[in-house]
Formats: structure tokens, sequence, C-alpha cells
């Protein structure tokens, strides 16, 4: 048995901080919070306890040091992208973020799903690393936002990807797509309803996939348990993906008074990736790109203030490499500016994302759940930043740091 002490640690659900913190582990759990520490005492000082952070939307198979945006992408075969995830992995764990979702490759990989592969090596202990909810291939029509030729507007022929990698035009190719991913592990399934900013496909907001096609993919993948999350910018397409019943609208920079209304009414989650308005270098993007980034940049940052006045259940998300992997709790900091409460954004890394996720496990300090437990230099509940210095990280009980 390990007990935790410090000066204290957050309950998310009072969103109080409870003074002073004691927490037992044992086998990967916690036992018991507060009374007489027992076991190995690992005293934490004048940290606070936090549940381990949660980003809904990574991509630990891309970006990391010495990346190079557009070579990666033909340059990369699935061995040298899953040794590009290890040190992803890693660094996303040490930044105290000990559950995401990987949402969609979009890569040539001859059909393996490398996220599948990549949270079984760390759940086996090999790779250190959060726990991964894998959504193996993004699921786009021809030449969609997540058709990768789409990145750099390869020639026809270049970078061909089959329909087990997400390329799927129909009814019939979108269930097999679906239905391939599941068989091979996914855990949820990433769907492309609409452009995006760093594409050149088009306008952002434009529907790509048929109302039909969407409701085949959700059939799909509710039937067999599986949530769906959709990269979806424009109003009228993040209308088309809730009317289809997708579970979570990625992004949604442009969502209107009406779509925020609908997802309200649904249920729907939003992860607003809006620290990437911020972050993401856009100087060496061609002018097109450029000039779609400084037109939806503005809105985005507004756009997640209106469906959190208005209530939507929003969860943090990264859209790593947007912004660089361990650099994930800048989301957080970035939410409060735009005026969430730091309460609501410490839930939207962990109650709301085990929401999103369909667990119980996790998300709280509480007896019973996972022994996923960080601690940061101060009240967060005061100063949202200093969930960007965590000094400790504990998941299923194992510590991997402690400063």
């Amino acid at each position: 048995m390990i007990t935790l002490k410090a000066a204290g640690m957050l309950d998310v659900d009072s969103g109080e901080i409870v003074r002073p913190a004691v927490i037992k582990v044992d086998e990967g759990k916690i036992v018991g919070i507060g009374g007489t520490p027992e076991g190995e005492i690992v005293d934490l000082g004048d940290q606070i306890l936090l549940p381990g952070l949660m980003d809904m939307e990574v991509n630990l198979l891309m970006g990391g040091r010495g990346e190079k945006p557009v070579y990666s992408t033909v340059q990369d075969d699935p061995p040298l992208r899953m040794l590009r995830a290890v040190g992803n992995s890693r660094r996303t764990l040490r930044a105290g973020f000990t559950t995401v979702r990987n949402l969609g490759l979009f890569v040539k990989t001859g059909g393996y799903l490398l996220d599948v592969a990549l949270g079984k090596a760390i759940d086996a202990g090999w790779v250190d690393g959060p726990r991964i909810i894998p959504a193996g291939h993004a699921i786009t029509p021809t030449g969609g936002h997540l058709d990768p030729t789409m990145f750099a507007a390869f020639a026809p022929g270049v970078l061909d990807l089959t329909i087990e990698e997400g390329i799927a035009n129909g009814v019939d190719e979108c269930r097999k797509a679906v239905r391939y991913q599941i068989k091979h592990g996914a855990q949820l399934i990433k769907v492309c309803v609409s452009g995006g900013v760093m594409s050149h496909t088009g306008l952002p907001g434009a529907q790509h996939y048929s109302n039909e096609e969407l409701r085949a993919i959700v059939d799909e993948a509710h039937r067999r348990g599986l949530r769906v999350a959709s990269h979806t910018h424009g109003a009228e397409a993040v209308k088309a993906a809730i009317e289809a019943g997708i579970d979570c609208i990625e992004h949604g920079f442009l969502v209107d008074d009406e779509a925020i209304s609908m997802m309200v009414e649904h249920g729907t989650f939003l992860v607003p990736t809006t620290r990437l308005a911020d972050a993401m270098d856009t100087s060496k993007a061609a002018p097109e790109l450029q000039a779609k980034a400084a037109e939806m940049f503005p809105r985005a940052r507004l756009s997640v203030k209106a469906a959190y006045d208005a209530g939507v259940k929003i969860a943090v998300g990264t859209d790593a490499p947007a912004i660089p992997h361990g650099k994930n709790a800048d989301e957080l900091v970035a939410l409060v500016s735009r005026g969430m409460s730091n309460i609501s954004v410490l839930r939207a890394a962990t109650t709301v994302a085990a929401d999103l996720i369909n667990v119980t496990d996790r998300g709280r300090l509480a007896e019973g759940l996972l022994a996923d437990i960080i601690a940061v230099p101060g009240d967060p509940l005061e100063d949202i930043t200093v969930t960007q210095r965590v000094g400790f990280v504990m998941k299923g009980g194992k510590i991997y740091v402690n400063n």
C-alpha cells in the first residue's frame, strides 16, 4: 500500500479543495480517503492532488520532436511512426494526462490500427503513456478533410488509402470501414463531417458526407456499443451530425445559436480544441490556408464561450500535435481565458471527459476508482496555470513523476 499526503485534494463534484489530503492506494486503485497513513508514505508537501487529467483529442502517432509535417506523411513507415508515438506518449503522461482518446489515423498503414497496438503496449507496461481510447482510422470520403492527400495536395495516385484505412464512399463502404475498425480494436469511431482549416478541400464548413452516409456510420457504431466523434466546423454540418446521432463534435468553430441549442437538446458533447486558434503556426502554410485560419480562428475563440454559456457538455481536447504533445494543459488555460470557470474546465478534463468515454472508474479522487492521481503546485481553482506544472503523476498506482 502507498499513502499520498499533500496540502489538499480537489473534490471535483463539490468544486472545493479538501485540506489536508490523505489518499491510500493499493493494487492500482484508491482504497481509502483520509484517516491514518499506511504502508509507504509519499509526502507531496504543499502540492494539491487532482484526478489524472484527460485529453479527448490527440494523435500520438503524429508530431513530436523533429517533426516535418508534410514529409512525415509519406516518409514515415508504420514502425517509424510507432517509435514517434513512444516519445509523444511519454510526454503526454508526464504532463499529467492519464487518459486520452486517439482520434483517428489518417496515414498509410496497410490497414494496421497503430493506436490500438500502442494502447496494448502501454497497458502491458512496455511503453510509458496514458490509457488510450483508440479510434483506429478516421472515416472520411475521397478528398475529405481527413484524406491525407488534402494536406499536401498530392497528385492523383499518391498515397491513396483503402476502405480499411478509412477512405469510404457511399453507404456500403461506410459500413464496411466502420466494421473493419471495430474488428481490429477501435473503441470509438471518428468521422470527418466537414472541411477543415489546414486542408486543400474548399470551404471548412462544407458538409462532406451525405446524411444517409452519416446515419449508416452511426448505426454501425451504436449497434456495437461504440460512440462516434466527428471532425465538424460548419454550423449546418454540425446540425447534420447531431441529427444523425453523432455523440461528440470536435472543434465546432463555426457553430451558430441553432446548432448550439441542438447540442444542448441532444446531449451532444463538444471538444472545442480552442488553444490551437492561438498556438497553431500557419506562417508556412499556403496563402489560401492562412486566409482560412485568419477567418476561422477568431470565430473559434467566441464559439466555445457561446456553447459554455448555453450549457453544452464541453470536454478538454487539444488536437495535439496541433499544439505540442506534453503541452496539453495549455488547453485548460485557454478555456479559462475564453470565459469558462476554473472548476468547469477541471471538470471538462475529468468528470465530463469520463462521461464522454462512458466510464465510471476515473475522473474523481474517490474510493474504488483507478489510482490515476497528479499533483500541482498550487490551487487550480484560483490559478489554472498550475496544471501546466505537474510535479507528480501516478497512473494505476504506479508513480511516473515525483519531482
